[in-house]
């Protein structure tokens, strides 16, 4: 976890870093030793067919150069042709392609990189050529043995670099099957714990392969025969002698013994962090089972591995606690045998501490420290620049301490690399470390500018910076003012400042300065807090039958300034592709389900920065389900018996009820105690349904009787009949009373109570209690007292709110019971005798401000901290404090708080407040009266109501507004006219003195919609808008009968103190709309608002926050009468309610077109002009005369009798190329404008270009016949006219 460090309020908020930092990156364009970044492993195993890269990189300024040795000697590159040395660079690459052969290059090579400031080394990288040698030629003698008998194959790999994987296969490459009885031994021999007659085989290759090379070399096949009874006495028939045999004579069975490993123990020697491979391998007949244990421990359970059918036990990451003996066991029917193998667990060098790079300016002080372990513990040695530290120039600033070197006011030219090399027999570890003397302004090396978290969570703002001296840290946000500080921010050593919690109200600019004695450097970030991700709406468990189709909806809500995309999981992977999902939105649809789609469905909503999900389940069922089988709670269990009576303990045994074809779960076992608690059953115990005896273990002095009750899952069966009674001896009590506590009721006492021991646990008659208690850290004798069988014991004359111990033991006539635990308790609680001292306040805003004090010390507060309460108040002003008849309000802050926000404050008004501590007894003093005044505000919405209208004129008049929150300084009433299409013209704005309540708009037209927008202004700007609209009125005569919203003003008791209720003070109520003023100041509490019209039941009701006096009903109906509540949550048993009537519904606002005169007009010479037009259609078609299309029509009656023409086959000019193409398959159209051609050959549809083609008066066709071409407007028909819907359906093919 990274390091933190918290800054207290109080303290220099400023991050410093310590003058040594580990782990340091550079700026590469600063000065700077070379450092390795890249070599080849310390075994380096090469192709001999591919050519040698040995690795080397590093960095530093000036860049570095290179040398190489070679077996310790000086490797000059330059004198050997096929090697190279890449640019910038030490890597060296051997071209063994062009002749060289790998094996001349084999050896140990040493990298070196150089520049001005000091020399940096590699590891000795041994080079060594990948081999694969042949197996050695030799005859192998076929081999035969009896059946049963134990056998070993031989393989005896060739050795190669680096060892070959080995198997065996049979002639046809197949790999051999193996098992409990044949396997495969880690050295490749195959072993039979006894053979069989499906061993015999004519192939037995043993396979290596050599995987760097990629060659896999075979051994001489190895043939064996398994001979039976019957086939070894027909070969000793055959003049076969027993000693041809391969093994012994056969028996049916045998005890075990190990093929390896030989002996009864052995040892193994394994390095620390490789893997232990231990192996026992039997024979014997049956074939033996192999176990294994280690003595004296448990084998690691997350680290070892059971293979080749528990043959071989793998442990990895070996550590020294693995080392022991471990014991393997063979066993069969016949007997067992066992190797004990002891491990020893060594190590390599590791690293406990690694030598750091260290930038040190002048005359600073430093570590390196080197700090290695191994078993046996390794040797350190230390150089500088590649150069054994003895023999290097003395340097007074440097002193080595073993595993550490010491730095004293380093000098510029102090710079040097050093090398670290911890050694011992198995291996070495090397490290470099550089030290850097530099002088160097500040710089921050953080690229991020933008920073973007979800809301509710950390935020971290990086500042990497370098310089030399380390620079100092701080971080501003906003306008440079002050330093952030306080338990809001976490500051990090790396300069990475911290927002535990983001919220919005963290968003904004931060800035980060890095400053040293020799400068500073600064960067601006900005932090985005986004909105979370949620799901709204998650997909509900689906049950589907087979074939049918399920949906999942799944909505969510996200961040708007981020990307989101919804992704759909089945069982927590992607879906399929398969067309039956269909994704619409925020909805998937499976079609045609079938058994493999069940499941669990989830919903992934993705943003850049955050996700959300929801899953739920789809089950399938088939279409059809059986009629269900009738179930029912089990019958009771009967035949109780209470036998193996021992005591405190005895068996219960019953005999089950029917379970009425729903299998019984479990017993309930419940019991009666008629000595303590006649009459009353408790469960005792429970068991499962297959169950019918339990043995139960009973307590001393009980009168016990049994009964069982059986459980299915339909419920519980009615219970059995009791068993008889059995009483238990008495005994000593077992455990003590629970729930101990000490709690003073008075300053002068403690009040010790316990929770009493039910019947069961007093094991005999007289329980009593023994309590005890002494005061804590007094160094006094327990006082002791025994009581009856209460549950309480007062302790008088304490001293006030002191901690004491507190013990009660349980005993009875038989004895104690066992020593009972301690407790701690306090005595009596009394009022504190402090109050808070220097209380500050601080006016955030209009309605906010922040209280400070210091905390009272514990000794005052005489009892626990339950913090603090503010109580404030109103005044008049500094001097009158109004405290009489005045309405205070209090905010709690628990725990020991120094600060606290008070919200909802009056905006322009005057307060007294203050602070008090709070403990289990009360509130103790309060401190000084502490004045303060919060600013001017913007007022509250003056509502606007229309008090007369005109054809020409509105009067328009309101109140002032409720919380005026200042001085009104004037009212702004805005304008628009609206007109029959709902367009509103360009507003007009009218500035009226503060002192005016109403107002007269002349010049409107008349019967006209007008919208206004009202607000009231104190000098800090405009309060809430109110919205009205109203009509001018049509004529003088409707300006008389014209109604405006009606007030009813409500006339409320006075009180001397402020109401406890809220208390309706007028209602303004329009046609449809009413709004509700009240009289309320608790701004703490929630407010409700009920509605209904009268002698109707159906209340609606409305949540509002108690900082309003005012509520808008919407939806009411016309001239309707109605009853109104308003009550808050603290009284929801007391209400305000008054009654009002909604306006008359006017008659229709909106000019009805069709009365206009200029309408009926404009309709008149409409209809005259297509007269006329009609008129001169008739002359025109009566003159005589034929239209081609006419022509056309008569020669061809009907389509489907036209001949062809010659050339094409079409139907003369009826025929359309286009819409008489065939459909293809699959083709869609409209369900309800399919046409078929064979139903419709003389549909008009086929010859024109729809159904809203143009007819003459005698029937005919105006146009041409044939079907509309590409990019041919048809004659006649020029205007844009739906498609006909062959040709539409055309346009799918």
């Amino acid at each position: 976890m990274q390091q933190k460090r918290l800054f207290s309020s109080r303290a220099s908020l400023v991050l410093i870093w310590c003058h040594v930092i580990t782990a340091l990156e550079v700026p590469l364009d600063l000065p700077q030793p070379p450092t390795i970044t890249r070599q080849s492993p310390k075994n380096y195993i090469v192709d001999p067919r591919e050519n040698i890269v040995i690795q080397c990189e590093a960095k530093g300024k000036p860049q570095p150069s290179f040398t190489w040795t070679r077996n310790g000697t000086h490797f000059d590159t330059e004198k050997d042709p096929l090697v190279t040395m890449k640019l910038n660079s030490g890597t060296l690459e051997i071209n063994i392609m062009n002749g060289g052969k790998a094996e001349s290059y084999e050896g140990e090579y040493q990298c070196t990189a150089k520049n001005d400031r000091g020399t940096a080394v590699s590891n000795v990288i041994v080079i060594r050529q990948s081999r694969s040698p042949l197996w050695t030629k030799e005859k192998i003698e076929p081999i035969l043995i009896q059946q049963g008998m134990p056998l070993v194959l031989p393989c005896k790999p060739p050795r190669g670099l680096p060892p070959p994987l080995i198997f065996w296969m049979d002639n046809y490459f197949q790999r051999l099957p193996q098992n409990g009885r044949v396997s495969q031994g880690l050295n490749g021999d195959l072993y039979f714990s006894n053979v069989q007659p499906q061993d015999t085989r004519d192939f037995y290759i043993c396979y290596a392969r050599f995987n760097l090379t990629q060659t896999i070399h075979q051994k001489q096949p190895i043939s064996l025969k398994v001979l039976t009874m019957d086939a070894m006495n027909e070969s000793i028939a055959a003049n076969l002698t027993e000693t041809d045999f391969y093994g012994d004579s056969p028996v049916d069975s045998r005890p075990p013994t190990l093929l390896t490993p030989s002996g009864q123990t052995s040892n193994k020697t394994v390095l620390k962090d490789e893997v232990l491979l231990l192996e026992c391998i039997a024979e014997g007949l049956p074939t033996p089972e192999i176990r294994w244990n280690k003595e004296g421990a448990e084998l690691p359970s997350n680290r070892v591995f059971y293979e080749n059918f528990n043959k071989t036990l793998r442990i990895i990451g070996v550590s020294e606690e693995d080392s022991g003996k471990y014991r393997c066991s063979a066993q069969n029917s016949r007997g067992s045998i066992h190797h004990v193998i002891k491990v020893i667990v060594k190590a390599a060098p590791y690293w406990i501490t690694k030598p750091e790079n260290l930038v040190l300016s002048p005359g600073d002080d430093g570590t390196l420290i080197c700090r290695t372990h191994g078993n046996p513990a390794p040797s350190i040695t230390w150089l500088i620049n590649g150069v054994a530290i003895e023999l290097a120039p003395n340097d007074p600033s440097r002193v080595v301490d073993g595993d550490t070197v010491i730095f004293t006011k380093v000098h510029e030219r102090a710079s040097a690399v050093f090398q670290c090399n911890a050694s011992n027999i198995y291996g070495y570890v090397l490290a470099n470390a550089f030290v850097n003397v530099l002088a160097e302004r500040p710089r921050i090396l953080s690229s991020e500018k933008v920073y973007q978290v979800i809301a509710n969570r950390p935020a971290l703002l990086h500042c990497k910076s370098f310089g030399s001296p380390v620079p100092n840290i701080e971080w501003f946000k906003g306008v440079q003012s002050s330093i952030l500080h306080g338990s809001d921010y976490v500051f990090h050593y790396n300069g990475t400042l911290e927002v535990p919690v983001a919220q919005k109200d963290s968003s904004g600019t931060y800035t980060c300065i890095a400053r040293n004695k020799l400068g500073t450097d600064q960067k601006i970030i900005q932090l985005e807090v986004k909105d979370p991700t949620m799901i709204i709406s998650q997909p509900e468990y689906r049950v589907v039958q087979r074939y049918g189709s399920a949906s999942f909806e799944c909505k969510f809500k996200h961040d708007p300034t981020l990307l989101a995309e919804v992704m759909w999981l089945k069982n927590n992977s992607e879906l399929p592709m398969d067309e039956r999902y269909t994704f619409e939105k925020e909805r998937l649809t499976i079609k045609n389900i079938t058994e493999n789609d069940k499941g669990m469905y989830t919903c992934v909503a993705n943003t850049t920065l955050d996700s959300a999900s929801a899953s739920a389940e789809l089950s399938v069922v088939e279409p059809t389900q059986p009629p269900p089988v009738k179930t029912d709670r089990p019958d009771p269990p009967t035949d109780l018996e209470l036998t193996d009576r021992l005591g405190t303990s005895l068996q219960l045994s019953w005999v089950p009820g029917d379970d009425n074809n729903s299998p019984i779960t479990e017993f309930i076992i419940e019991c009666e105690d008629a000595i303590h608690e006649p009459g009353v059953w408790h469960v005792f115990s429970k068991v499962s349904g297959t169950q019918a005896t339990a043995t139960l273990t009973l307590s001393p002095y009980v009168n016990y009787s049994f009964r069982v009750i059986a459980v299915n899952e339909i419920g519980r069966s009615d219970h059995s009949e009791s068993s008889e009674s059995y009483m238990t001896k008495s005994a000593e009590p077992y455990t003590n009373p629970s729930g101990i506590k000490g709690i003073g009721t008075e300053p002068d006492n403690l009040v010790i109570t316990w929770k009493p021991m039910k019947g069961f646990d007093a094991n005999g008659p007289g329980l009593q209690y023994k309590v005890s208690w002494r005061q804590k850290d007094a160094d006094e004798d327990w006082t002791s007292v025994i009581v009856a069988n209460v549950s309480k014991y007062i302790v008088s004359g304490t001293p006030t709110f002191v901690p004491y111990e507190i013990k009660v033991q349980a005993l009875n006539d038989l004895g104690y019971a066992p020593e009972a635990a301690v407790v701690i308790g306090h005595s009596g609680e009394d009022l504190p005798m402090v109050a808070p001292s220097n209380v500050e306040v601080d006016v955030i805003n209009t309605t906010l401000a922040k209280v400070r004090w210091e905390s009272v010390p514990l000794t005052s507060i005489r009892g626990h901290l339950q913090g603090y309460r503010v109580y404030y108040w109103k005044a008049l002003n500094k001097t009158n404090r109004n405290r009489r008849h005045i309405e205070k309000w209090m905010l709690p802050f628990a725990g020991n708080r120094t600060h606290g926000m008070l919200p909802g404050l009056q905006p322009n008004t005057n307060y007294f407040l203050n602070v008090r501590v709070v403990n289990g007894k009360g509130e103790g003093p309060s401190s000084k009266d502490k004045y303060f005044e919060t600013p001017e505000g913007v007022p509250s919405v003056a509502f606007l109501h229309i008090a007369h209208r005109t054809p020409d004129s509105l009067t328009l008049s309101w109140s002032p507004p409720v919380h005026p929150n200042g001085v009104l300084t004037q009212y702004t009433l805005k304008y628009q006219s609206i007109n029959a299409t709902h367009e509103l013209s360009p507003p007009v704005e009218i500035t009226i003195p503060a002192n005016e309540t109403s107002y007269i708009l002349k010049n409107l037209v008349q019967n006209t919609r007008y919208k206004f927008y009202f607000n009231a202004h104190t000098a800090v700007g405009p309060g809430s808008q109110s919205t009205q609209e109203a009509i001018t009125a049509m004529d003088e005569a409707d300006s008389f009968f014209a109604t405006s919203t009606v007030m009813y003003t409500v006339h409320p008791t006075h009180f001397r103190a402020q109401p406890v209720i809220p208390l309706i003070k007028n209602i303004t109520a329009a046609e449809t709309s009413a709004v509700v003023v009240w009289n309320f100041e608790n701004v703490d509490t929630k407010l409700f608002v009920k509605y209904v019209e009268l002698n109707k039941e159906d209340w609606k009701e409305e949540t509002i926050n108690g900082t309003r006096s005012a509520f808008v009903l919407k939806g009411l109906s016309p001239g309707t009468s109605y009853k109104v509540q308003v009550y808050s949550d603290d009284h929801t048993d007391l209400y305000s309610e008054e009654t009002f009537q909604t306006g008359p519904a006017m008659a229709s606002r909106q000019v009805d077109i069709a009365t206009q005169g200029w309408f009926i007009g404009l309709m008149c010479a409409v209809a005259l002009l297509i007269l006329v037009l009609l008129i001169v259609c008739f002359i025109r078609r009566n003159k005589g005369g034929k239209y081609p299309v006419k022509e056309k029509e008569d020669a061809h009656a009907d389509p489907e009798i036209q001949p062809m023409k010659e050339d094409d086959g079409t139907f003369g000019e009826y025929s359309d190329a286009e819409d008489h193409k065939p459909l293809k398959k699959g083709s869609r159209t409209p369900s309800d404008r399919t046409v078929k051609k064979e139903d419709s050959d003389d549909s008009l549809v086929d010859y024109g270009e729809g159904v809203n083609g143009q007819f003459n008066e005698d029937g005919s066709f105006i146009g041409q016949y044939s079907g509309k071409k590409e990019k041919e407007p048809v004659e006649g028909n020029e205007s844009s006219e739906a498609p006909s819907p062959v040709n539409a359906m055309n346009s799918f093919v």
